[in-house]
């Protein structure tokens, strides 16, 4: 008796069953709309900050992140080589100073990476409401 689920008693929302994907016909994982470079912790902060203005100074980002120079400068790094930010290094005053602003790559990569925890989120949540009346899930 074959219930079409590889879970036994699994009883998923239609709305969140994952379809085949790619030439493997593997069943796409609930997490495979997460961007590794996006969803990094300290990278989808830098993102989120950028996101809410034109451009923030480093030294900004440096102490709203809690991180040390070189450990942003890394971060920094990674999302200019995806594309996801423009770094721009200047003068105000007479001090020098770096800009980062968020591309619109970036900007498109940061929702489809709040899209997909979204989703995510929405599976564990209706997954915790039928186990909570009476699913068939087995738990060990």
């Amino acid at each position: 008796m074959d219930s079409g689920s590889a879970v036994d008693g699994l009883d998923m929302d239609p709305d969140l069953q994952t379809e085949p994907t790619g030439a493997s016909g593997r069943a796409a994982g609930p997490t495979d709309g997460l961007d590794d470079v996006v969803h990094q912790r300290v990278r989808l902060g830098i993102l989120t900050i950028t996101n809410e203005a034109t451009r923030v100074e480093f030294r900004f980002l440096l102490d709203s992140l809690g991180l040390t120079a070189g450990n942003l400068s890394q971060h920094l790094r990674v999302l200019e080589n995806a594309g996801l930010v423009r770094i721009e290094k200047g003068v105000e005053g007479r001090r020098p100073r770096t800009w980062i602003a968020i591309t619109k790559t970036g900007r498109l990569a940061l929702r489809q990476e709040i899209t997909s925890l979204k989703a995510l989120v929405r599976r564990v949540e209706s997954s915790e409401i039928k186990s909570d009346h009476g699913s068939q899930v087995q738990r060990q």
